[in-house]
């Protein structure tokens, strides 16, 4: 495994993130496709055993058991000390998609006090790595959550703040606001990055590297879309209503990138799966791609992917089909 700093702090990091939506009750939130403890197990074994040392979970995901699994596997596997855990704050944390309750969501000092007693209870720790905001919270003054985040920090509750999803004017805002106040600012951004989905190279991953932070993509592979021919699908694809919305505008210029996909792959005799992800790891300022894992393999043909360097010309002809695309992804 490789590892390099996380943005432009002390911290290391393996160069691949395992996103751990993938992990929690089947019965719990809206994903029917997620693998409970039992199955979960010898993925987050393979990925310890093979050196990724960072984990990104969230409150809302399964109801809060993803967070209980993850919490319970890694005291299993390895010491806390080596682990980086990050979690999320904003959705509550019955699941993305549950009834909105006052104070059981968003980014007010009260959510994000609650949030993280909760969230660290659930993980079994005293403390998380990197504590990222899920999405920005319209409903709460941005100086309100930036100060909150601050006072988490300085409790000793969390190492590190991060952000997902949003405009850069917004992360250039909450970046102003903790500078100007003194407050702990963001480090990282977990942001929608990979070939169908580029509207990030216009203005945040250009912030991003103006401000060091570090990159750490979301669906590094479109949610499988990568992976596989246009026509085939997957049991998640098929029930996952969030990811349908991501793509669904822009399908016959998405088909023609997947269609170059899957030449290179064949060209070069590599799975498609580690062409896409080469072409993300490969983009300046991204630290570590967020992948998910149903299957061993999954872990092991992302880690050969680390390995796979894509020419200036490759790189082209994998990006030409594009088309600019409508944001999506904040909601």
């Amino acid at each position: 495994m490789k590892y390099q700093k996380l943005g432009s702090t002390g911290l290391d990091v393996s160069r691949l993130c395992l996103g751990c939506m993938t992990f929690g009750v089947p019965s719990q939130g809206t994903h029917s496709w997620t693998l409970d403890e039992t199955a979960s197990r010898p993925i987050i074994r393979h990925a310890v055993e093979n050196g990724i040392n960072f984990f990104d979970t969230a409150n809302s995901y399964s109801g809060g058991t993803s967070e209980e699994i993850i919490g319970r596997l890694l005291k299993e596997f390895t010491r806390r000390e080596e682990v980086v855990l990050a979690t999320k704050v904003f959705y509550p944390s019955t699941g993305i998609d549950s009834p909105r309750r006052p104070n059981q969501a968003g980014l007010s000092r009260k959510a994000i006090f609650q949030s993280i007693d909760a969230s660290l209870s659930r993980l079994g720790t005293d403390y998380v790595d990197l504590y990222q905001i899920h999405r920005w919270d319209y409903d709460t003054p941005i100086e309100e959550t930036m100060e909150a985040l601050h006072d988490v920090v300085k409790a000793g509750k969390a190492r590190y703040i991060g952000a997902s999803s949003m405009f850069a004017w917004q992360f250039a805002k909450a970046l102003h606001v903790s500078k100007q106040h003194g407050w702990t600012r963001f480090v990282t951004m977990q942001n929608h990055l990979n070939l169908l989905y580029r509207e990030e190279e216009r203005e945040m991953l250009p912030l991003c590297a103006d401000e060091g932070v570090g990159v750490i993509p979301w669906s590094p592979l479109a949610r499988g879309r990568l992976t596989r021919d246009w026509n085939e699908t997957s049991a998640r694809q098929d029930t996952d209503a969030f990811g349908k919305g991501l793509y669904a505008s822009t399908l016959d210029a998405d088909r023609r990138v997947v269609e170059a996909v899957g030449k290179l792959a064949h060209e070069r005799g590599l799975p498609r799966a580690q062409v896409a992800l080469a072409w993300v790891a490969g983009k300046e300022g991204v630290a570590a791609p967020i992948i998910g894992a149903s299957k061993i393999q999954h872990i092991d043909e992302a880690i050969c992917a680390l390995d796979v360097t894509l020419s200036i010309e490759e790189r082209a002809a994998l990006e030409k089909p594009y088309v600019p695309h409508a944001i999506v992804g904040f909601e």
